[in-house]
């Protein structure tokens, strides 16, 4: 919980799959996410940083079927490696909040979210034509195949197969509020392009099938089609549809009016001869409903009454959410082994059911050996499959199918709060303590999808009552690529090592055959021979020096170029050995006693000192927590240190630079520790974060004289007030010759006021 009288900051990074190895992707957002932290915490706020692995999923899976591993000895063994290089690098993440998805301390807790959400009626399973992965051998979401109809992960050619999977039904929550969402670079409108317009409503038909009702199916009713293009207010006519499309033997029940309408069959979204009709839309099946109002709807403006309709549609519990032509359900259910196990049991009598709360989590079994054959492969454990209905007690068997990663991902963040809680996900008042996100930092890859379905998550949980909060994050940044040098052939089109390349007379060729070589920037990867090892970087130029620059190149959002060889990492290095010297040359004249006097100083010195608080409040000023300009920072730090000469060293000047940068451990050995600026007790990192000058009022003998800039670990000393006003235009001009008798300043106001005879 936290400390009485403290403001809280959560700042999140995106857990990383545990693939073994740490790239430069992870160090540029590890190190934005850990100078967020690092600047909260030193304004004196409790920060929640945390970090954790998101280990389910195929890879694990993939690498376990080629080295005859199982996947939890593979997935645990490269947790134990990438946690011990990112406490190499000195990132500083809560590690007792540490979280890892595969273990059933954290699986049993999504189980727990699916069995509400079943219970709730947004989680649901049918039989439907699919997308197949024939590679991984598992079905895909619509949103994970790309427009060239190819998997995201696997890049095959996706399959149609009609099979038994498992959907979320997100669109009776997000998309409702999405309207409401911060720009977050962009990602507000990559996600209403994706999500597409809200233009209509969901209502819920009972289809009438040989006398029968078979309640529970769902159809579309899109505004768009309410309404006629000629006028404002809803139209009435008769249904003209074509014989040969009505599906026979089939009625469906208008939830509305009670009407039993034909069902018609078409593979249009739309129908524009029919644009005075109410039409309903099913996605899966290509189903319309032609169906009439009651009249009391007519002659509402068009805005008026759509959502008079919704609201009449939610009074009768039928549906009246909103939704559009693009969402469809989110499917959530994979035909592989290594993942959350559904906690459903299917039962000859009761159909399926959801495991009991009190008995999860339904452990992952373990299995000898994963097959490379199609289907299920938790089928093959026969003594974890057949169990009892928990309804009816008949035997039964349980569902093999395992959750997508993108469940485990949807409420990490809220996990994050709470842990170690054995009770529930998590406590809602720990929850609603550090809820919402304050910044999130991620890849724009996960802009879209990831970002939806927390949200969808989270406006869940708050239906729920488990949180207070609607919306999990308030700022996102999106960190851009880095990317490497290729080399590539144009006859083969194949990738080649720099190594292998000769550069003469300003062209690029093959060493061994002089064929021409093109010279690219690309995202870093395997296949483009362009991948950098962080530790070599580490290795030549230390962990520090890499995460400077990559705060120092660019704002988070920019793409980077990586080149070792280039001056950039050097021009850094030579920075940080220039601030080094700066705390070496305070050290030296302490150590011989001198401590300079600001009214001995001569006008040049003066001018220098002048500089050096004018860059501290201009860095000061430019770095903050909204716009996050780091790089402006150090830039400001670099001119700093071409200003500074051994003659002044005024630790009030210039330490507030030595708090930002981290550098000052060697502070602490400083003899004649005269400054009131800095906590001599604490380390560098226990600091708070410096202040502008503020402009004091000052006057002499209760008259005002100017005013003049002036810390506020100064403002606070009488002896250094008097000192630097003494020194100032303001002093030469009027206290020269004149005797201070007393000094007073204000505990409430910018005021200084000297009395003199």
């Amino acid at each position: 919980m936290l400390q009485v009288g403290k403001s809280k900051f959560y700042v999140l990074s995106m857990f990383p799959y545990p693939s073994g190895k740490l790239h430069m992707g992870h160090v540029r957002v590890y190190t934005i996410g850990d100078a967020i932290a690092h600047f909260h915490r030193l304004q004196g706020k409790k920060v929640l940083h945390p970090m954790g692995w998101d280990a389910f999923g195929l890879p694990a899976e993939n690498a376990a079927l080629e080295h005859d591993l199982d996947p939890e000895i593979w997935t645990n063994s490269n947790i134990t490696h990438m946690r011990e290089q990112l406490k190499n690098l000195g990132f500083c993440f809560d590690w007792h909040r540490e979280i890892t998805t595969c273990r059933p301390d954290y699986y049993k807790w999504t189980q727990y979210l699916f069995v509400k959400l079943f219970e709730a009626g947004l989680a649901y399973q049918k039989e439907a034509i699919v997308n197949w992965d024939p590679m991984d051998k598992t079905v895909l979401a619509d949103e994970q195949v790309d427009e060239a109809g190819c998997s995201w992960r696997s890049g095959a050619r996706v399959e149609q197969r009609f099979i038994k999977h498992t959907c979320f039904k997100p669109q009776k929550s997000s998309l409702y509020f999405h309207k409401y969402l911060p720009e977050w670079y962009g990602v507000k409108s990559m996600q209403a392009n994706w999500l597409g317009d809200c233009s209509g409503c969901r209502l819920h038909f009972a289809l009438l099938v040989s006398l029968w009702y078979h309640k529970g199916k769902s159809v579309f009713l899109f505004h768009s089609c309410l309404f006629s293009k000629s006028y404002k207010s809803i139209l009435f006519g008769t249904c003209c549809v074509v014989p040969a499309g009505i599906l026979l033997g089939v009625k469906a029940v208008h939830p509305l009016t009670m009407q039993q309408l034909p069902v018609v069959i078409s593979l249009k979204d739309t129908l524009e001869d029919h644009v005075d009709c109410m039409i309903g839309f099913h996605p899966p099946s290509n189903i319309f409903i032609f169906c009439l109002l009651v009249e009391q709807f007519s002659g509402f403006e068009r805005t008026k009454a759509a959502e008079a309709v919704m609201q009449y549609a939610r009074d009768l519990c039928v549906g009246g959410h909103p939704t559009s032509t693009k969402l469809r359900d989110w499917l959530v259910s994979r035909q592989r082994y290594w993942g959350t196990p559904i906690p459903i049991v299917h039962c000859p009598s009761c159909g399926p059911v959801a495991v009991p709360v009190t008995d999860l989590p339904v452990h992952l079994p373990n299995i000898s050996h994963l097959s490379e054959k199609g289907g299920s492969p938790l089928k093959s454990a026969h003594h974890w499959l057949h169990c009892s209905c928990p309804r009816c007690g008949s035997k039964a068997q349980r569902e093999t199918d395992t959750l997508d990663t993108f469940v485990d991902s949807a409420w990490y963040f809220l996990r994050y709060t709470d842990p170690h809680n054995t009770q529930r996900p998590f406590d809602k008042v720990v929850a609603d303590t550090w809820m919402p996100v304050d910044v999130y930092v991620g890849g724009k890859e996960h802009a879209v999808m990831h970002l939806y379905y927390a949200r969808f998550l989270c406006h869940f949980c708050n239906d729920m009552g488990l949180l207070s909060h609607r919306e999990p994050f308030k700022k996102l940044i999106v960190q851009g690529l880095i990317k490497g040098q290729t080399f590539w052939v144009p006859s083969t089109r194949r990738y080649v090592q720099k190594a292998c390349v000769e550069f003469t007379g300003g062209l690029s060729v093959l060493k061994k055959n002089g064929e021409r070589v093109v010279i690219t920037w690309e995202k870093m990867s395997k296949s483009k021979q362009n991948g950098v090892d962080p530790s070599e970087a580490f290795g030549q130029y230390g962990c520090s020096t890499v995460r400077l620059w990559l705060l120092y190149t660019g704002p988070p959002e920019q793409d980077l170029l990586w080149d070792v060889q280039s001056d950039k990492l050097t021009g850094v290095l030579r920075w940080q050995k220039r601030l080094w010297m700066l705390v070496t040359q305070l050290r030296e004249v302490r150590a011989c006693g001198t401590i300079p006097n600001p009214s001995c100083l001569s006008s040049a010195d003066q001018k220098i000192v002048n500089g050096l608080r004018d860059n501290k409040n201009l860095t000061i000023e430019m770095v903050m927590p909204d716009n996050f300009l780091y790089h402006l920072l150090y830039f400001m730090l670099f001119l700093i240190t071409k200003l500074t000469s051994e003659k002044v060293l005024f630790f009030e000047t210039y330490s507030p630079f030595v708090t930002i940068s981290f550098l000052g451990a060697g502070l602490c050995s400083v003899t004649n520790k005269q400054s009131t600026c800095y906590d001599w007790k604490s380390t560098v990192l226990q600091q708070r974060w410096p202040v502008m000058d503020s402009f004091h009022c000052v006057q002499i003998n209760n008259k005002s004289c100017g005013r003049l800039a002036m810390a506020a670990c100064v403002a606070r000393d009488a002896d250094a007030v008097r000192a630097l006003v003494e020194h100032s235009d303001i002093g030469k001009r009027l206290l020269t010759g004149q005797t201070v008798t007393r000094t007073i300043l204000s505990p409430r106001t910018n005021l200084v006021n000297f009395l003199v005879h």
